[in-house]
This record gives C-alpha cells, sequence and structure tokens, in this order.
C-alpha cells in the first residue's frame, strides 16, 4: 500500500478535524501518500481533493467541523456513482479509503467495496451514538457537554419565573444524547423513541414534584419522540397541567465548538488505528472503541444491528429528580 484517501460525510461532529489529523500523520509516518476527499462522497464523483502534508493537518484539532468540508450526494447512491469514485481513486493511484461519519456514510462504503477492488475502513463519527460497535462515536461527548451546559443556563430563568422548560436536544431516531444530557443537567423528566409513554403520565409525576416544593421543571426531549417534537408536546402539556411553559430547541448548536479532550482522544485514536488496519489487510470494517478496546465490526453490521440505550437510567433519574 503506498497512498490512501480520506474523507468526512454526513453531519459533522466535533473531533472529526481530530481524526483527520491522525490518519494524516500516521499514513506520512508510515511511508504513504495521503489525499483528502473533498465534501464527501462528492468528492469521489466530481475530482475535488488535496493531497494532504504534516503541515495541512497542523492547528486544526481544537476546531469543530471538518476541514475536508462534507455534504450529502444523492449519486454516491447509484452504481454509475460510485463507478466515477472508483475511476478517480485509481487516477490518483489510492490504494485504500477511510471514511468518517455514521451509518449513512458507512453504507456508502460497503456497496462501494462490493463492487470496486478497493479496501474501506469506516470510523464513527456522529453526534447521536447511535453506531452498533462502539461505546462511544466521534462528537457524543462534545454534544452532551453543551446540552449539560445549555440546560445549567435555563435552569436558572426556570427557577426565577416559576416555569417548566421544554428542551429539544438532536437525536432523531435515538436517545442517547438526551438520556445523559438530562441526567447530567438535572432534568426532571426525559423523553426518548425508545420508550413509550403518555404525557399524563409525565404531567402527573411534575405535579406530584410541585406538590413537594419544586417551582419549576425542565423536560429534555430527543428531537425523534414518537409523542411529536418539543412544541408539541409542550402544548400537550399546558392542555394536562396547565403549566407555563418555554420551549428551547440546541438544534445544531450541538454539533458545533471546539471538541472536549475526550472527542480529541478518541478521534486521534481510531484515525491512527484506522490506518493501522488498512496496512493490515482490512477492508469492509468499522473500528470502534469497546470497553476501552480497539474492536473492528463488519460494516453492515452498523446500521443492521442496533445500539441500545440504558433504559435502567431512566428509572434512576426518576429517582433522582
Amino acid at each position: 500500500m503506498k497512498s490512501i484517501a480520506v474523507l468526512t460525510s454526513g453531519g459533522d461532529a466535533p473531533g472529526m478535524n481530530a481524526c483527520v489529523r491522525a490518519v494524516t500523520r500516521t499514513a506520512l509516518v508510515k511511508g504513504l501518500k495521503v489525499f483528502g476527499i473533498e465534501r464527501g462522497y462528492s468528492g469521489l464523483v466530481y475530482k475535488e481533493y488535496r493531497e494532504l502534508q504534516r503541515q495541512s493537518v497542523s492547528n486544526i484539532i481544537q476546531r469543530g467541523g471538518t476541514i475536508l468540508k462534507s455534504s450529502r450526494c444523492d449519486e454516491w447512491k447509484t452504481p454509475q456513482g460510485r463507478a466515477k469514485g472508483a475511476k478517480f481513486l485509481k487516477e490518483l493511484g489510492v490504494d485504500g479509503l477511510i471514511g468518517i461519519g455514521g451509518d449513512g456514510t458507512f453504507r456508502g462504503l460497503y456497496f462501494f467495496s462490493q463492487e470496486h477492488d478497493i479496501p474501506v475502513i469506516g470510523i464513527p463519527g456522529t453526534i447521536d451514538n447511535d453506531i452498533y460497535g462502539t461505546d462511544f462515536t466521534i462528537g457524543y461527548d462534545t454534544a452532551l457537554n453543551i446540552g449539560v451546559d445549555a440546560i445549567d443556563k435555563i435552569r436558572d430563568t426556570a427557577d426565577s419565573h416559576e416555569r417548566l422548560f421544554v428542551v429539544e436536544v438532536m437525536g432523531r431516531n435515538s436517545g442517547f444524547i438526551a438520556l445523559n444530557v438530562g441526567i447530567g443537567g438535572g432534568a426532571e423528566e426525559i423523553i426518548i423513541p425508545e420508550k413509550e409513554e403518555t404525557l399524563e403520565e409525565v404531567a402527573e409525576r411534575l405535579f406530584q414534584g410541585r406538590k413537594k416544593g419544586k417551582s419549576s421543571s425542565i423536560i429534555v426531549v430527543a428531537e425523534g419522540d414518537e409523542e411529536g417534537k418539543s412544541f408539541t408536546i409542550a402544548n400537550k402539556m399546558k392542555r394536562i397541567s396547565g403549566m407555563d411553559y418555554r420551549i428551547v430547541v440546541l438544534g445544531h448548536i450541538q454539533r458545533g465548538g471546539s471538541p472536549t479532550a475526550a472527542d480529541r482522544n478518541l478521534g486521534s485514536l481510531l484515525g491512527a488505528e484506522a490506518v493501522f488496519g488498512l496496512l493490515n489487510g482490512k477492508s469492509n470494517v468499522m473500528i470502534g472503541l469497546v470497553n476501552n478496546q480497539i474492536k473492528f465490526s463488519s460494516l453492515e453490521e452498523s446500521w443492521k444491528k442496533r445500539k441500545k440505550v440504558d433504559m435502567n437510567l431512566l428509572k434512576i433519574n426518576q429517582f433522582l429528580s
């Protein structure tokens, strides 16, 4: 192997730059040429790239987002689009491809590897932490800290005005962020997609809390919960309980900003180990961290198997709140 390429795809996540840095510098130390593909799979289809040197990735470990940019590419979902990418990589002399992203990124790598003889490795970079095969994904820890910091600030206003606040966090199909932000921020209630719960039950618990002297409450909601998004939930809660409310949607704020030390370290570790994996003949796999140990799993598992939240934490939160 003489040359590799790296790209970031899908939603950006803090720590991606640390990962790109680690891939680049590890590969260079091993005598490999490194190409950064820009704008995800679009860069492979439309030949957007740059050769990366040590200085190319200087002073980026502390930056959020991704210096390689990201986008979603419908053409990559077709065999014809992937064939364009394979032809382009062969023109560059690339012997292996590393993709940093979520399950959509891994699907793109999987079908590409099935159709073309180029080794691929996926690195989990998504704030949702919903990828099977790793305990943590790049960006998740930063998203948690941003969420907890926001709730700390909201709590001051909630107490001052004796109000109910509904805080919506990201996680369309997964409650990892909501659950852990809720516990870390001391939320009274947490609503996640993985657990069916009626708002009448939630309202009753909040009412009991008010009887015990609580003057304000915070509900953390995962954006994709069955009950609907935060505005729907808040309106229903007002009809049920009569409580005055305010809504805060954190949205893409959770994706931005400087990555935490944990995300910088995780990105650095997985980036370096992905290069070692390619050099050792690994392909069509995702690299993850399980019980603090590097683990390779098939790309298919990342979307065919569902990573489960710890439902016991919901029960614990009810005791704590």
